[in-house]
């Protein structure tokens, strides 16, 4: 299987950012996205898609990329993921990314079938982490970011596993949020979470032995 590569990017112009983003899913945590501006005559060797890194690889690639690249990180909280609903906590993720970088690039490459609805000349990219080298480089950078957020909070609230599980909706995960209940941290919009929270509201009756 290829790697990622400059393929898709050099039809334009430079300089150009990769955007990918971090934790959609899991039931807990923010999401978190990264835009990346590779240089196209040094860059980290081994770039690829976050997901088919070891975790060794990833942050290997990841400090050589802060090094080598110029990237930044943009956050939403879980506030306002249940504020706006995942996808525009996404997209607002990817943007305050992009700003972060602390100047304009000339072209922005998204992983995904949208762009946020920014005023930047930009693209995106189904599957781009899998193709394009500078979104693979973002879903680096996006990926360890969070799993390093994930693991820190693991230490305020153990017992939900997320120094491994990174909050994602695992059987462990799904059995900790059940049997401890949710956290500040757990995504009341998501529908397990609202599940055990609909449980533990319903009133309980003890009936006296006749």
């Amino acid at each position: 299987m290829p790697r990622p590569c400059f393929k898709l990017e050099k039809e334009h112009p430079l300089p150009l950012a990769g955007v990918d983003e971090a934790g959609c899913a899991p039931l807990a945590g923010p999401v978190v996205a990264a835009a990346v501006v590779l240089d196209r005559e040094r860059f980290p060797r081994g770039i690829d898609d976050s997901k088919k890194l070891s975790l060794e690889a990833r942050e290997a690639i990841y400090a050589r990329l802060m090094v080598q690249a110029s990237c930044g990180v943009g956050i939403c909280s879980v506030e306002e993921i249940d504020a706006l609903n995942i996808y525009w906590a996404r997209m607002l993720a990817m943007a305050r990314a992009v700003e972060a970088l602390g100047f304009d690039p000339s072209f922005v490459l998204v992983d995904g079938n949208r762009c946020p609805r920014w005023e930047r000349p930009s693209k995106a990219i189904v599957s781009g982490d899998a193709r394009c080298r500078s979104i693979a480089a973002a879903s680096i950078i996006a990926k360890v970011t969070r799993d390093r957020i994930m693991a820190e909070h693991a230490e305020t609230y153990p017992g939900y596993g997320w120094e491994t599980n990174r909050g994602y909706p695992t059987p462990d995960h799904r059995r900790a949020l059940v049997a401890l209940g949710p956290t500040p941290l757990h995504r009341r919009s998501f529908g397990l979470v609202r599940e055990v929270l609909a449980a533990a509201a319903q009133p309980s009756f003890a009936f006296a032995a006749e």
